[in-house]
């Protein structure tokens, strides 16, 4: 379908944050009744520490607690071309919004809308999604809970005459 979405999340180092919040968005989206009307999803990093690595065991166990138990990934860093191959690219926070900033400046007439995914938390204010690498288990619970609430806000606002899942 020609006129599916493609979205993109980006965080850091591709393991924690945009990893969360890719293999929460697919599970939404990879189902009735998005299915259609979404296309290519995928994450990266705005720095290379990671590449070729899967998801941190925390994401992976956040994600397993909440019934998501297919995603796969491998870590992998932004390029430039991502502007033109995506609709949408969100940033986990305002310093991956910053570096992403800089590559589209390489890529003016890039497609993607570049936007913190905090701009669909819901409560009127951006929210960014804090690195919990280094933190413990709750951190990567509250990434889990802003992907699924960004994720739910920006589908309603996306496709308004979708009428949404209940979760």
């Amino acid at each position: 379908m020609s006129d599916q979405i493609s979205v993109l999340f980006v965080c850091l180092g591709n393991i924690c944050r945009s990893t969360m919040a890719e293999g929460v968005f697919q599970s939404l989206a990879r189902k009735l009744p998005y299915e259609d009307l979404v296309g290519k999803i995928d994450s990266c990093g705005t720095g290379g520490y990671h590449i070729g690595e899967g998801p941190d065991d925390r994401t992976m166990s956040t994600l397993e607690d909440h019934g998501i138990t297919d995603y796969v990934h491998h870590a992998r860093k932004v390029d430039a071309s991502d502007f033109d191959k995506f609709d949408y690219i969100f940033a986990m926070d305002r310093g991956n919004l910053e570096d992403l900033q800089r590559i589209q400046r390489r890529k003016p007439n890039g497609k993607a809308k570049l936007m913190l995914f905090g701009e669909y938390s819901g409560t009127g204010k951006a929210e960014i999604i804090s690195d919990p690498y280094y933190g413990g288990r709750q951190g990567f619970g509250k990434a889990y809970e802003q992907a699924t609430r960004f994720s739910l806000n920006f589908l309603k606002e996306v496709f308004p005459d979708v009428e949404a899942p209940d979760l």
